[in-house]
């Protein structure tokens, strides 16, 4: 088939399962991770266009924001000032590769303790903060934390760790438990902006950012009481816990089958030795190029141009700073309940059908707002926007971030923490989140500096990967919805391209079987 669907897998085993209370809020305190994460996203995008902020640290993007009648596409350019937003996701790129080393001595609750605690202190620098260096060393701090609580260990960062957690049928509603969290962080964010900005003086963006300290705190308390996965629990010698851990989320005594899955993979992971070296080899090459290649377009959809900087881009667009925090505290609230249309749906439609969806939808939404724009400003960047016009311009912001909501911005973290056994999972998810975070820096410090140079054609330019995304989704991505971890070899077999990279023993081969016959 062109397209490489597979509805069901044939072979694929199916376990016994109830959905239990534990599971449900493990899940949701296990999601939390995502909180810092989002409330980072959304603040700081809310700040930068704050007066006091700009004037106390950026005295000459203040003064070109004063003087923009000349061309409002240049308001905001300026390196330093986008250093104060990505810094955060150089810093957690770093952290998330030396995180798993951490988290195999201290283990993974210490891990995210000191993921929540680090991202304290950097709120607590943000919001003392007298000087750029205290900016940015609070920002780097926060960028630790976020990588640490995250990516606690490639194994158990936050998409994995709810994975294995969830039964196989649900397992994409609550994985994107993480992606609500995230969004939940931003809506917060740009709220407390809203009303911080209405404050006098330099107290506003003061709260603003040092409001961060609560999901921290949210975040130690959580990882002082999170269990541990059957997975980890197996892995580390602990197997009658990891038996009863396993009946207590699946609310069933009759757990012999996936658990003896589960011990096999363990003991067949044990003996491969090179997980980087192994994804590397050609039975690995869609897990290889999915957890590349996913994470890649996630951030060139341009989402994060309006997560990181809506009410900048709203105040270019000619908005007031009061409006334009109002602007990105709508999206963001539209972001969040659409996020749950994927929730209620991934494991019924399957992830294919929200990906082509999402895709269509943002393209469609993302040409038109380049075309309003570029008729209001043209190319010189000077010219009033109408009321109405802004308007529209808002609602088909509002339609572009919805199709992403329920495609692209949960599915991006879901699929490449679904698809990869055990043996090589760790090196797959540290590839998952180096990749999104070195793009999400990339797309944060380059985007004023494109606004300015590329202007209306900054929208057509995200246009055209969102066509090579849906066009890479579509042919090359099988469905996995209600497909077991341990069985996802099947999927790839099955599929139109993939197939003639797995070798027909390897569907019921063992990981350390595979590995000697590599040789």
């Amino acid at each position: 088939m062109a397209g490489g669907f597979v509805s069901q897998t044939p072979g694929v085993r199916n376990y016994n399962y109830k959905l239990t209370p534990k599971v449900f809020v493990t899940c949701f305190i296990g999601a939390f991770g995502g909180l810092i994460f989002g409330y980072d996203l959304g603040i700081s995008g809310g700040v930068t266009s704050m007066e006091p902020f700009l004037e106390e640290f950026f005295p000459y993007v203040y003064k070109k924001m004063k003087n923009a009648h000349e061309n409002e596409y240049c308001r905001f350019d300026s390196q330093l000032l986008t250093l104060f937003t990505s810094s955060l996701y150089v810093a957690a790129l770093i952290s998330s590769l030396f995180a798993s080393t951490i988290t195999r001595v201290f283990g993974r609750k210490w891990s995210m303790f000191l993921g929540g605690f680090t991202f304290f202190i950097g709120s607590a620098f943000n919001g003392f903060a007298q000087n750029i260096a205290m900016l940015l060393i609070g920002r780097i701090l926060l960028g630790f934390g976020v990588g640490f609580a995250n990516q606690s260990s490639s194994k158990n960062s936050v998409p994995v760790y709810l994975s294995e957690m969830a039964p196989p049928n649900l397992r994409g509603a609550f994985n994107n438990g993480f992606q609500v969290a995230i969004i939940f962080g931003i809506v917060v964010a740009t709220i407390i902006n809203y009303f911080t900005a209405q404050m006098k003086g330099n107290i506003g963006w003061r709260i603003s950012l040092g409001l961060a300290c609560v999901p921290a705190v949210m975040i130690m308390i959580g990882a002082l009481i999170l269990p541990d996965t059957p997975n980890s629990l197996i892995e580390r010698g602990y197997t009658e816990e990891a038996k009863q851990m396993l009946q207590s989320i699946r609310g069933t005594n009759e757990v012999d089958e996936e658990f003896q899955d589960l011990i096999d993979a363990s003991e067949e992971s044990k003996q491969v030795k090179h997980p980087w070296k192994n994804i590397l080899l050609p039975r690995y090459r869609p897990q290889l190029i999915m957890t590349c290649f996913i994470p890649f377009f996630q951030q060139l959809t341009g989402i994060n141009v309006i997560t990181f900087y809506a009410p900048v881009l709203f105040q270019t667009l000619g908005f007031g700073s009061k409006a334009s925090l109002l602007s990105a505290m709508v999206t963001g609230i539209i972001e969040l309940l659409c996020t749950f249309v994927s929730v209620f749906t991934v494991d019924r439609f399957g992830r294919r059908v929200l990906f082509l969806q999402g895709g269509i939808q943002m393209l469609i939404s993302q040409i038109a707002i380049g075309a309003m724009i570029g008729v209001k400003f043209g190319v010189a960047g000077t010219g009033n926007i109408g009321k109405s016009d802004a308007n529209a311009i808002v609602a088909l912001i509002c339609i572009y971030v919805a199709g992403f909501a329920w495609s692209w911005g949960p599915l991006g973290w879901l699929v490449p923490s679904e698809i990869s056994p055990l043996e090589i999972r760790s090196a797959a998810q540290a590839i998952n989140v180096s990749v999104n975070m070195f793009f999400t820096f990339l797309v944060a410090q380059l985007f004023l500096t494109m606004l300015c140079h590329m202007k209306f054609g900054l929208f057509f330019f995200f246009a055209f990967f969102v066509v090579i995304m849906t066009v890479f989704i579509y042919l090359m991505l099988p469905e996995t919805k209600n497909v077991p971890i341990e069985e996802m070899n099947r999927v790839w077999k099955a599929h139109w391209f993939w197939g003639k990279f797995i070798p027909d023993e390897a569907v019921n081969m063992g990981a350390a079987e595979m590995q000697q016959k590599s040789v």
